[in-house]
């Protein structure tokens, strides 16, 4: 029988952040269930993804929204057990995967009933847990704000990463040429399974290979690593191309040359989602549903699992995340 807020525990187990610093930083501790408030459901979670945002909150540089929940986790997959007056889907009972602003390492998590989506037919709920982070980033950014159309050619850096695996299966889904930069040679393997032309950037120059097999360059270029790579995307970039930044690993600052912006007619533009209101993320979920899911459950897309840890092994996942070493997503099992 589908559990009630009168049946659901006071408590929960969790994974908190106990103050800046390395993955030892997480500790297993023991707080109060939480509640849903308005518009929102609690799931009881059953996966919860691990992204580099949970790696970058906890070394003490990216701080949660105002009135997120303070724990890590941005995704999880479970089974709705309350939700708030005025919400009337989903409904108690049903498996989801919802993206949060927070407070997915844990039992139980609140939220936005607009960014929850329906576990896809044949996943299970390690698998589910990884969608939405990454898919929800990938569509805004790829095909809201870049407009990536059939025929173009798409370009994403960290090929072998959860957003570079699902970009390359999206962008590919949707027709694109698609190439992607890995560190290794499994790594590039891994990404040409998936449907990218895959380069070894430690032993390739991607603009090089851009010239030599786009000779018009990159439509659309989705970039996590700043630093060095900027001016590179500018002289990889289509005439009229889109370069889109949600991260910088190798730098938020450098000098760029925009002569090559201007005679190409460039658009350099970028975002972030976890601060963006439900409406703005409860939009990009229809999208997905109407396009992405249906894909998932043809198995046309399927999420790259690297590894799953137990919840109390946190620490243990961020730490492979930090290696690099991992293809795709890390999971807890909660």
């Amino acid at each position: 029988m589908p559990a009630t807020l009168t049946d659901i525990p006071e408590t929960m187990a969790a994974i908190e952040i106990t103050g800046p610093g390395g993955p030892e930083v997480l500790k297993p501790v023991t707080l109060a269930v939480p509640r849903p408030g308005p518009g929102e459901v609690l799931i009881r979670v059953a996966a919860a993804g691990v992204n580099r945002p949970d790696v970058i909150q906890r070394q003490g540089l990216y701080p949660a929204p105002k009135g997120a929940s303070p724990l890590p986790g941005l995704e999880v997959a479970g089974t709705v057990v309350a939700r708030a007056d005025d919400v009337e889907s989903p409904a108690i009972g049903e498996e989801v995967t919802a993206l949060l602003a927070g407070g997915g390492y844990a039992e139980y998590a609140t939220a936005p009933y607009r960014q929850c989506l329906p576990v896809p037919a044949g996943l299970n709920m390690e698998e589910a847990a990884a969608l939405p982070e990454t898919f929800f980033t990938v569509w805004s950014n790829v095909f809201d704000r870049a407009r990536l159309q059939a025929g173009e050619a798409f370009l994403v850096h960290g090929g072998s990463s959860g957003i570079g695996t699902t970009a390359i299966q999206l962008a590919a889904a949707f027709g694109a040429k698609v190439f992607a930069t890995a560190g290794s040679a499994e790594k590039c393997a891994r990404c040409e399974a998936l449907g990218a032309r895959a380069i070894n950037y430690r032993e390739e120059d991607f603009v090089d290979i851009l010239k030599a097999e786009s000779p018009r360059g990159a439509d659309v270029i989705l970039d996590m690593v700043g630093g060095d790579y900027v001016q590179r995307n500018i002289s990889a970039a289509a005439p009229d191309g889109r370069i889109v930044f949600i991260a910088f690993l190798a730098g938020a600052k450098m000098e760029v040359n925009l002569m090559p912006v201007m005679l190409k007619r460039l658009t350099l533009t970028g975002s972030t989602l976890r601060a963006r209101e439900p409406a703005f993320k409860g939009a990009i979920a229809e999208k997905l549903r109407a396009r992405v899911w249906p894909l998932i459950e043809a198995g046309r897309i399927r999420p790259v699992i690297d590894s799953v840890f137990p919840l109390a092994e946190a620490a243990k996942a961020q730490a492979r995340m930090e290696s690099s070493a991992h293809v795709g997503k890390i999971v807890l099992s909660v």
